[in-house]
């Protein structure tokens, strides 16, 4: 048990965590997005849904090899339904804590908002 994580939310961070990274797993975007998500990069400029499915064509149609691994996942829930997801992704020389927003909808979750902070 992660202790950042409560024992009511367990069950949520195993089903939340085998969706991150967000966008690196081969998935449908348009479907986890919900219409009004946005995004803070790494760079601190905010990026609209749009802008995102925009860098995701290009990203997956350069088909690079793309490796990365995840771990200190942690979870909060923030209100009915609503989840906070953390964790640390390492890409090459680079580590970013991510936070990710997810919402449990009516057949799926959905993605609200998601940040990636470099970590020095």
């Amino acid at each position: 048990m992660n202790p950042r994580t409560g024992p009511a939310v367990q069950g949520v961070l195993v089903e939340l965590r085998e969706r991150e990274p967000l966008f690196h797993r081969d998935r449908e975007p348009e479907r986890l997005m919900a219409p009004d998500f946005w995004e803070v990069g790494a760079s601190g400029r905010v990026y609209s849904r749009e802008h995102v499915l925009a860098a995701l064509g290009e990203r997956y149609a350069a088909d690079e090899p793309d490796e990365w691994e995840t771990g200190d996942f942690a979870c909060r829930e923030l209100g009915p339904g609503t989840y906070l997801l953390t964790y640390l992704l390492r890409q090459g020389e680079r580590t970013t804590r991510r936070s990710t927003i997810w919402r449990r909808g009516p057949g799926d979750w959905q993605v609200l908002y998601h940040q990636g902070t470099p970590v020095a």
